[in-house]
């Protein structure tokens, strides 16, 4: 599994979501490597690192296990978002990593929802792609990039082009897109850990504003999964906090994680 590595200190390691790789995190990586050692992985599938024989969310935890112990990080505090969240809430749920932070995690959504995401996503990056010899002027563009990334962000308009332009590209050229997507609406559902067995401390943080997996529900069921867990709502952020709210979010993963 690829990672890039910056920064001293502590080891916090950082899973990026669906469709996107380790360059997601590049709007708090100064911040949080000032502090830490920050490693950023690269899923299957995504960035540099190779697809898997079969590309689930089952598969991907196995993987980031294996890696975890190949790099002498089994201990270390990890990160999430959307996907990645998931993920790392899964970790913690087999006994793997120290303090957890889940950002807008998926898998605590219904049936219906399930099915709404599947689709939706899935029109969304299929549009990207065929729009791709166009999408260095839509981007250049506040108003055509703030509608391209809608879906993802509260405040796309904000994002630079250079930033946008790489996400969307990688959306729309992640192989395994499709395969992970169908496990999310049809696989299994994101288990939780009885109250009082968590033994490091996990927060779970939500954009108010999330399009993706809305809080208004899915926050709840979170909750109930892992009550152990802390909650923090960033009130003007979509799905991803660590771009529309940069420097929140690395304040709030330094404390969560304990300096």
């Amino acid at each position: 599994m690829h990672a890039i590595r910056k920064g001293r200190g502590r080891p916090l390691v950082l899973v990026h979501g669906l469709g996107s790789d380790s360059g997601s995190w590049r709007p708090v990586w100064d911040l949080l490597s000032a502090e830490r050692e920050v490693i950023a992985v690269d899923l299957p599938g995504h960035g540099y690192t190779p697809p898997l024989e079969v590309n689930t969310i089952a598969t991907f935890t196995d993987a980031l296990v294996a890696f975890l112990a190949e790099s002498g990080l089994i201990g270390a505090d990890l990160v999430g978002s959307s996907v990645g969240a998931r993920l790392v809430l899964e970790l913690a749920r087999r006994g793997h990593g120290g303090a957890v932070v889940a950002l807008d995690p998926g898998g605590f959504w219904e049936n219906a929802g399930a099915r709404y995401i599947g689709w939706t996503l899935g029109a969304s990056v299929r549009a990207v792609g065929a729009l791709d010899r166009f999408l260095p002027t839509l981007t250049a563009n506040p108003v055509t990039r703030s509608a391209l990334l809608v879906q993802l962000s509260a405040r796309p308009w904000r994002l630079s082009q250079e930033f946008a332009l790489a996400e969307l590209r990688k959306f729309a050229g992640t192989a395994v897109f499709a395969e992970v997507l169908h496990d999310l609406v049809h696989g299994p559902r994101q288990g939780g850990m009885p109250a009082g067995t968590a033994p490091n401390r996990m927060m779970i943080a939500w954009g108010r504003r999330d399009r993706v997996t809305p809080p208004r529900r899915q926050a709840e069921r979170a909750r109930s999964a892992f009550p152990d867990a802390d909650f923090h709502l960033f009130r003007n952020s979509g799905h991803f906090p660590l771009w529309d709210m940069p420097v929140a979010t690395a304040e709030l993963i330094l404390s969560a994680t304990g300096r």
